[in-house]
């Protein structure tokens, strides 16, 4: 572990993409563009440098508290350092120095570290089985020990975890979904093998959905109006509170504009009606599945799960690590809409990974007291 001195200063958009250029584990949220989607936050760019020599970065999306002229300090999925070479410790540190010196009230972050994996079958059985309440109670298939030292450090600097329990929390989530897509040595591994990890009444469908006359094309930020109406259908059946179509056409002119290739539209029909619309996210070897959409028409030609199987592949092309699709939680309890959620994903081959999860640290404490405070209050009114 390196004992150079390390700083943090400032550094324009196009310097932090330069270096995130030679990294490949890096997060869509914290490309300097990932800004340019949040227009109620303001994005800062800072790098790490060790002798003379930039070694890491952070976007840090900033958003102003009501009345005072001060901010929460929020870093996505990040920072983009390497924890084995530099120190946790000295790493949060000089975050937390900078921001202070800088207006931020309080700091929050995600870690983009993993700790605990399940395999996709492991979960399924237990859930099946119906005698295990959650994950804590079910044996693992790999523990990242680079995770204990990452929470030790965050602990010891004062961070507070943000835990989400059995519900979803505002940020990241702590328990991910992932199909991986390659085996324990790195190997890519074949669409066989990928499906191999489906339950077999997913594998089923998904091999019908590959023979069903389904028209499968890649769209423009032209055709997002396509998905949009799709989504909006699937909001009200599913009765949640969708984005405006100006978010996804922004979504994808802004992240290709930056990364081409790096926001993917695919769209799913049959006899010149849409059925189903998937976004993908791209960004060095890693993908995200982060948006789906399905029409009521023609379920049982199965263009979800034909959008899927697409998707999966074209990840497999780019030599992505695995396909992320999204958040989980722990609880191992069919019967609920969470657990339902859970089970579901499983089916298509997704391992549960629990990451270390996000942490807060109170920059200026009667602050971050008010702050808290009154985003409670806004949520109740």
């Amino acid at each position: 572990m390196s004992s150079d001195e390390l700083s943090l200063a400032a550094i324009s958009a196009e310097e932090h993409a330069a270096f995130l250029a030679t990294r490949r584990d890096v997060s869509f949220m914290q490309r300097p563009e990932w800004a340019q989607i949040k227009p109620a936050w303001r994005g800062l760019s800072l790098g790490w440098f060790s002798g003379g020599t930039q070694v890491g970065a952070a976007l840090v999306l900033m958003r102003p508290a009501p009345v005072v002229r001060k901010s929460l300090a929020y870093l996505p999925d990040g920072p983009v350092i390497d924890f084995a070479e530099f120190a946790p410790e000295r790493v949060l540190r000089t975050l937390a120095e900078y921001l202070r010196a800088n207006g931020a009230f309080a700091l929050r972050l995600g870690p983009s570290v993993d700790s605990t994996t399940w395999k996709a079958v492991d979960v399924r059985k237990a859930m099946g089985s119906g005698t295990l309440e959650d994950l804590s109670q079910l044996a693992h298939s790999k523990n990242d020990s680079a995770a204990d030292a990452v929470t030790a450090a965050l602990q010891a600097q004062g961070f507070s975890h943000l835990d989400s329990g059995m519900d979803f929390a505002a940020g990241q989530p702590e328990y991910v979904a992932r199909v991986p897509l390659v085996d324990a040595d790195g190997n890519p591994l074949t669409m066989d093998q990928i499906m191999a990890g489906f339950s077999q009444s997913a594998r089923r469908e998904t091999r019908q959905s590959l023979k069903a006359p389904l028209d499968i094309v890649v769209g423009g930020t032209e055709d997002m109006g396509r998905f949009h109406a799709l989504y909006s259908t699937t909001a009200d059946r599913q009765d949640f509170t969708g984005r405006p179509l100006e978010y996804f056409t922004n979504l994808h002119r802004t992240l290709n504009a930056a990364q081409p290739g790096s926001c993917t539209l695919y769209i799913a029909s049959h006899e010149g009606r849409d059925l189903a619309a998937a976004v993908r996210l791209r960004s060095g070897n890693r993908s995200w599945y982060v948006y789906g959409a399905s029409s009521n028409e023609e379920r049982k030609l199965n263009a979800p799960k034909a959008l899927q199987h697409r998707m999966l592949s074209d990840a497999l092309d780019e030599g992505c690590l695995y396909l992320d699709q999204g958040g989980v939680t722990p609880t191992l309890k069919r019967g609920d809409s969470h657990g339902g959620l859970s089970y579901f994903k499983t089916s298509m081959g997704c391992d549960v990974i629990r990451t270390v999860g996000e942490w807060e640290l109170p920059l200026n404490r009667l602050l971050s007291w008010g702050f808290d405070k009154f985003m409670a209050w806004r949520e109740k009114h």
